[in-house]
């Protein structure tokens, strides 16, 4: 029993210490709000009618959706252009903060909001992607995904603390009027009221307790709780991916399409999905190079859930099938399902690769001066012995 018992307190040491997978979990913050900025750039010409009064799903229609499957969405909240064209701006802004790592804790709550306010608006105009990162926005204010490559871990190294300055009070603020107004107006669900105000709750306490006792046990019982949060939430997104391909998998292995290898066929000869239509005849004229596809395709996504026990196997699988979304996007036209798909992969890459990534990015922005005092070509850094510590940061 007693190795059994030291075993239970290395992992509990380990999960309520700290927080796993800092590397990954930045690169998911930065996949995700990437993704989702760049969508809501490349749609913004035609915002009214994706997700605002001038779409064909109109605010009555989708008020009375939302009255029936009880939806989040602040868009119900006014029918007003003005309000709809705010939360949009809202939603751009929140994208960007988070991709930049500033005051992560508030805005990844304002980035959640944006997402299930717009998707939740316009039900019929997502697609796999989009669901994706639905789910993802929601996990990724369970985590604490800023501790590297963003500003507030920058704000923390140069300051001591990433509650520092007076952005995070006033943005705080703003954001607990807003939910009183919510709350005194009947706007929220209970579930939802509870949600929020224990978020606003927590993050005062936490910014207390970081500003006047950051040594303390009130202090270091928040870490615990924190730490917790983003363990489980990082191990939700895995389940969830590894969920994703099982099941995507294993429905093609029951559709006749997949056995025949037609399944990709098909789509290459469709308007909707060839945006390069030279490139679509070309691989629909080989049978074979189409059937490999469909097959290896198939095969990759029923065995990626099982190779997690083997890390030079899936670590082999994860490249194939960021290189499969890859061919998704240019192929049929689908890029940001694929770059969701792709940075929802990133939870599985190894620390030691993106410690290297991360260094030589920096590298690349990081003159050399020469020996006359002249600033050279950049050098490239060469990978760390071992993964760098993230720095003390509070998200």
């Amino acid at each position: 029993m007693r190795p059994a018992r030291r075993a239970a307190g290395r992992v509990l040491a380990q999960v309520t210490g700290r927080a796993l997978g800092p590397y990954q979990s930045a690169v998911i913050r930065i996949g995700f709000a990437g993704t989702w900025l760049f969508f809501l750039l490349r749609e913004f010409p035609h915002r009214a009618e994706l997700y605002g009064p001038d779409g064909p799903w109109s605010w009555e229609l989708a008020q009375r959706l939302i009255a029936s499957n009880r939806a989040f969405t602040v868009l119900m909240w006014s029918d007003s252009t003005l309000w709809f064209e705010t939360v949009y701006a809202v939603s751009v802004l929140a994208s960007v903060g988070l991709l930049l790592g500033w005051r992560t804790r508030a805005v990844s709550v304002v980035f959640m909001v944006g997402v299930l306010s717009l998707q939740n608006r316009s039900v019929f105009m997502g697609d796999g992607g989009d669901n994706v990162i639905h789910l993802m926005a929601i996990y990724l204010v369970l985590t604490r995904c800023a501790q590297v490559w963003s500003l507030d871990a920058r704000r923390a190294r140069r300051r001591g603390s990433a509650t520092a300055g007076a952005g995070g009070p006033v943005l705080w603020a703003v954001l607990g009027a807003v939910l009183a107004y919510g709350a005194a107006t009947g706007r929220f669900g209970l579930g939802w009221l509870v949600a929020f105000a224990a978020l606003w709750v927590v993050a005062g306490l936490w910014w207390m307790a970081d500003r006047y006792e950051p040594a303390g046990e009130g202090r270091a019982a928040l870490d615990v709780l924190a730490n917790l949060l983003h363990n489980a939430g990082m191990l939700v997104i895995m389940a969830e991916v590894c969920l994703i391909y099982a099941t995507a998998g294993w429905y093609k292995i029951q559709g006749s399409r997949w056995q025949d290898g037609t399944a990709l066929y098909y789509p290459l000869g469709l308007d909707y999905f060839t945006p390069w239509p030279g490139l679509s005849a070309l691989v629909a004229s080989s049978g074979t190079l189409v059937m490999l596809l469909s097959y290896g395709t198939v095969a990759v996504q029923v065995a990626f859930p099982f190779t997690l026990f083997n890390r030079r196997i899936k670590n082999v699988l994860l490249a194939v099938m960021m290189l499969e979304h890859v061919g998704i996007a240019v192929l049929l036209g689908l890029p940001f399902f694929s770059l969701a798909m792709i940075a929802a992969d990133a939870v599985f890459l190894p620390t030691v690769f993106l410690v290297w990534l991360g260094a030589r990015v920096a590298a690349l922005g990081r003159p050399r001066r020469g020996v006359g005092g002249g600033v050279t070509a950049p050098v490239e850094a060469g990978p760390p012995l071992a993964p760098a510590e993230p720095s003390a940061v509070s998200r």
